[in-house]
Parts: structure tokens; C-alpha cells; sequence
């Protein structure tokens, strides 16, 4: 690998580290984090394969849901374990909750943190989310310890819910 994709790989990581730097569940929510810096186009990263069975889902909410804001949102997998981001172990993932997204952002490179993708690169399984008043969707999609979601995508179903 040459020293230009080494140095690039190597900021990418770090990036996506420091997006990850969330406080845990109780302690105070920080501001929602700036958008992530463009990576370099030689940081496209490999995928890992996703583990056999892997499956994501939502503990404690679901869709057709009416909430007040703040509420709380738990995440759940099967098939694989959760860990800290920079954890490259086989078999480990943590989550990202996409909110508002129509589509799955870019697969082939970390996920960007901003207001529609959080990151709980600290291996959280719960999150007390703001949003505001109005109909919002939500989704879970398991990424790497790099940030870079499995192939293929290990993705919960879409859940819609009311925010009064």
C-alpha cells in the first residue's frame, strides 16, 4: 500500500473515531455533530462481509409510534457482537441510526456523521433522541470498527413515528 492511501485510510479512521465520541445514554447529549469532512477518494475502504444471520431491530419503539421529544430508541442484533468503534474483530459492528434518509447513504466508505446519521461508536444500545414536532422515519444500519457498513448492508426495517 502506498504512503499516500496509508496516510489517507489512517485520517479517515480518525475521523470516524472522533464522530464517534458521543457521550454514553446517561450522561448529557452533546450538539448534534458538524458533517464529517469529505474522504479522500483513494479512502475508499473494503467491506467486510456481514456475519450469516446478522439482523438488526428497535427495542421499545415501533412503527405507527406517537412520542413525545425527547424519546428514548434501543437497538438490538442478533448474529453479531457489538463493540467499540476501531474494534476489528470478526463478527463486530455498532450501530448508526439514520433518521430522515431515503435512501442507504454510500456503502463503500465510513458513514458520515450529521443530523441524519448518529453514530454510537462507543457501543451504546440505547439513545434518548430529540427530533422535532411532525412524522419522521428510522433506521438502524450495523457498520465496522472503521465505520464501513457490512456486505451486504445489515439494516433494520424502516420504522415511522409521530413526534407530537
Amino acid at each position: 500500500m502506498n504512503k499516500t492511501r496509508t496516510l489517507a485510510l489512517l485520517l479517515t479512521a480518525a475521523l470516524a473515531m472522533a464522530a464517534c465520541s458521543q457521550k454514553a445514554p446517561d450522561q448529557a447529549a452533546p450538539a448534534a455533530a458538524p458533517a464529517a469532512p469529505a474522504a479522500p477518494a483513494a479512502a475508499t475502504l473494503p467491506r467486510q462481509k456481514a456475519p450469516d444471520g446478522t439482523a438488526v431491530s428497535f427495542v421499545g419503539i415501533k412503527t405507527g409510534d406517537t412520542v413525545t421529544s425527547p424519546f428514548k430508541v434501543g437497538f438490538a442484533v442478533t448474529g453479531a457482537k457489538i463493540a467499540p468503534a476501531g474494534t476489528m474483530d470478526a463478527g463486530t459492528g455498532h450501530f448508526h441510526l439514520l433518521i430522515d434518509t431515503d435512501t442507504l447513504p454510500p456503502q463503500d466508505g465510513p458513514l458520515p456523521a450529521n443530523d441524519k446519521i448518529k453514530h454510537y461508536g462507543k457501543g451504546q444500545t440505547e439513545d434518548t433522541v430529540t427530533l422535532t414536532p411532525g412524522t419522521h422515519t428510522l433506521q438502524i444500519e450495523l457498520a465496522d470498527g472503521l465505520h464501513v457498513p457490512f456486505d451486504p448492508p445489515v439494516v433494520s426495517d424502516k420504522i415511522t413515528v409521530t413526534v407530537k
